[in-house]
């Protein structure tokens, strides 16, 4: 994906404070800047050509990934951040505040508890659990024809077969990230 020298600017901060924070708050294992750079700007940033709707909710978006790199490149589509550690979703707001990020909405609570005041177009997961968790947990807070998109490493075979009843796969994408030797892919889920 093409990045503009402004978005880069932005991400790159992004990094910066996620290094900064990290030292302090534990909010990644990752700590080598140029891991950090292929684990958790480009990872986050492979779903941007898929995602569609205005309005899409990270779960379980601890640091802010994918939810604040996709935030940069998508200025025009809502973003709700969601993740029950307190610190982490302090690092979030602090980001969203320094980086100047009006698109993004920041909660801390447990998805299956919220109650949100609309349901979202999107819904995207890049660590948060099985697919039938996410399908379970974040499925009431999708829209009617909304999807929610399942980041995953190696294609979960296991985990299809597990999908609650009235859920199907609709499109499946294999991701190349720059810099990461590893699979990755992203499901798109919706109601049957």
């Amino acid at each position: 994906m093409d990045v503009d020298a402004h978005d880069k600017a932005l991400l790159n901060r992004y990094l910066q404070l996620l290094q900064r924070w990290n030292k302090v708050f534990n909010l990644t294992a990752v700590r080598d800047p140029a891991e950090m750079q292929s684990l958790h700007i480009a990872d986050s940033i492979s779903v941007a050509p898929f995602l569609r709707g205005k309005s899409c909710l990270d779960v379980g978006s601890g640091a802010g990934l994918p939810g604040i790199p996709l935030a940069i490149l998508q200025p025009d589509r809502q973003f709700t951040l969601l993740d029950t550690n307190g610190k982490k979703t302090r690092f979030i707001q602090q980001a969203v505040l320094e980086l100047g990020l009006p698109n993004v909405k920041v909660v801390q609570t447990r998805v299956e508890s919220w109650q949100p005041a609309a349901p979202f177009e999107a819904i995207i997961s890049r660590a948060f659990a099985s697919l039938h968790d996410f399908v379970t947990f974040t499925g009431k807070h999708v829209a009617e024809n909304g999807i929610l998109y399942a980041m995953k490493g190696r294609y979960p075979d296991s985990e299809l077969a597990e999908l609650p009843a009235g859920w199907r796969v609709t499109a499946q994408h294999p991701l190349h990230v720059p810099g990461l030797d590893a699979e990755r892919h992203l499901l798109e889920i919706q109601r049957d």
